[in-house]
């Protein structure tokens, strides 16, 4: 059984082991590979691995071998999936490995902008604090949590785990989603999409990228929300129109934001949301603790296990 993964360095930089794909074949790792590459690479594989590296009609085509391909990641729109359905070959995902890291991740956007850790520590180290002349300063505003209004749009997993933080911070959680209010926990309500962006103090965004949710925060979005109001946004990129948000950011329309994923990544040098007035820009590593991809890489050796014994999980193309 021919493995090869075709960009492991994203999931595995050498703190991980492929012990557990080693184990069930002949593979080859390898750290990257162009979109020329791909075919070459592949040529015999039965198996592909892939997190980022495209995967078209024409190149499952140009691979007659090619039986099974495991994603490195819950999205799979790398992977032309209709075309693998045709050609026989299953497709699957890793759901739900970093649910904790990422809703995480909301409140280290949070408190950096609410608390300004950082900015105080660089301060200190050049001697600020050391110099005062009171016991303390501040030059940026403080903000409490206990009471704001968290405003979260989808309500899945991430979506979850983040009200649950909220929650436990003392905020009011308002849900945007398809869910009924019978399958929402208590002190969680459901709101419509206009009340949630126009009453709440913070903003996340936790639903899929669709056709429907392209573009979903754009200028009037933006407008209808507080000038103290934040931002976050550790879902999918294209949520956001980042000039809207630019321009919202930098003429005061809402405070902050705090965002870990862009519409193009890695970002061009001129994207607005690099220099925007408050905006805090990660780059895409919400679901990268060494605890989830962990989790990502023992889910991804059970999924082609699984395969290999007949009884197929996280199956995409179906």
């Amino acid at each position: 059984m021919k493995i090869i993964v075709l960009d492991g360095y994203g999931l595995n930089p050498g703190d991980l082991s492929w012990n557990g794909f080693e184990k069930l074949g002949e593979c080859t790792v390898y750290d990257r590979t162009t979109p020329e590459q791909v075919v070459e690479r592949a040529a015999g594989a039965e198996i592909l691995i892939t997190n980022k590296t495209v995967l078209t009609a024409d190149i499952m085509k140009s691979l007659p071998d090619l039986k099974y391909v495991g994603v490195l990641a819950t999205g799979y729109n790398v992977v032309d999936v209709k075309a693998a359905k045709e050609r026989g070959i299953v497709v699957t995902n890793i759901p739900a490995y970093s649910t904790d890291s990422v809703a995480q991740m909301v409140f280290a956007h949070l408190l950096a902008i609410t608390q300004h850790v950082e900015h105080y520590t660089e301060e200190n180290r050049i001697g600020r604090w050391a110099d005062c002349r009171d016991f303390c300063y501040w030059d940026t505003p403080l903000m409490e949590l206990a009471g704001k209004k968290m405003g979260i749009v989808g309500f899945g997993h991430t979506g979850q785990a983040t009200a649950r933080i909220a929650s436990a911070f003392g905020m009011r959680v308002l849900v945007y989603t398809s869910k009924n209010e019978q399958q929402l926990p208590s002190g969680v309500s459901k709101v419509s999409l206009d009340d949630l962006f126009r009453t709440c103090d913070v903003v996340s965004l936790h639903c899929p990228l669709t056709d429907t949710t392209k573009y979903l925060v754009d200028a009037a979005r933006l407008k209808q929300m507080k000038p103290s109001a934040i931002l976050i946004n550790t879902g999918r990129g294209p949520l956001v129109n980042e000039h809207d948000l630019a321009d919202a950011l930098n003429r005061g329309e809402i405070y902050a934001a705090g965002v870990d994923v862009l519409s193009c990544e890695p970002p061009k040098a001129d994207n607005p949301l690099l220099a925007a007035r408050n905006c805090y820009v990660t780059p895409h590593i919400a679901w990268a603790t060494i605890e989830a991809r962990s989790r990502l890489m023992d889910m991804a050796v059970e999924n082609l296990r699984s395969f290999l014994s007949g009884k197929t999980i996280h199956n995409v193309a179906v």
